[in-house]
């Protein structure tokens, strides 16, 4: 790790602990990410609701919800979501 990272990590750190206590920090990183489409996104890859959720290891129910709205997806499976969306070949190559 580099010396820059370093010191941005401890100061991070640093925030952190006084945020914890109470005082003011002062000025937040915050990183957002656009919510997936879900329904565009299994739409490009051609695929069924049941076989898309196959194959990423969800229930079609779930996956259903996601579509709908109902529910967001969250964790690893947004990140599956977004690369299946940068290359939306890489999971319909699994379909054959």
């Amino acid at each position: 790790m580099e010396n820059k990272q370093f010191e941005e990590l401890l100061e991070s750190v640093r925030d952190m602990g006084r945020h914890m206590r109470g005082e003011r920090v002062a000025e937040a990183r915050v990183q957002e990410f656009p919510e997936p489409d879900v329904k565009a996104i299994r739409e490009r890859t051609g695929l069924s609701q049941t076989r898309f959720a196959y194959l990423i290891g969800v229930k079609p129910k779930t996956l259903q919800n996601w579509e709908q709205h109902r529910v967001r997806p969250a964790g690893p499976a947004r990140a599956l979501l977004r690369i299946v969306e940068a290359n939306p070949g890489a999971l319909a190559a699994l379909h054959t």
